[in-house]
């Protein structure tokens, strides 16, 4: 399970082309276009910053899609979290914590 008990807020976002996604998955927004993606320490594209948490399984593969995103939450299970490629745990905990997405240890 991904939210623990505790509340949460969702929100409707677009995950962009080429993205096949997990619930749980730390995604960043892209800069130019506002679109989503599974948030990498190296990219450069303003994706690198975490933002959201899937809420669902998504698979853009085919092309732009729409999906839901935990927009805050109380109770986020650190295991059930699919971290980008130079993230860490500790990495994004702060700046995911200011937004109002806890996680749990």
């Amino acid at each position: 399970m991904l939210a623990g008990a505790g509340a949460y807020t969702t929100r409707k976002v677009t995950l962009v082309s080429g993205q096949n996604v997990e619930a749980g998955t730390v995604l960043g927004k892209i800069t130019t276009g506002g679109k989503y993606t599974t948030s990498l320490s190296a990219s450069s594209d303003g994706s690198e910053t975490p933002d959201m948490i899937a809420a669902q399984d998504c698979d853009a593969s085919g092309g732009d899609k729409e999906m839901l995103v935990f927009e805050t939450a109380d109770s986020l299970v650190a295991t059930a979290l699919t971290i980008g490629t130079g993230h860490t745990l500790a990495s994004i905990r702060e700046g995911l914590r200011v937004k109002g997405l806890l996680i749990d240890d």
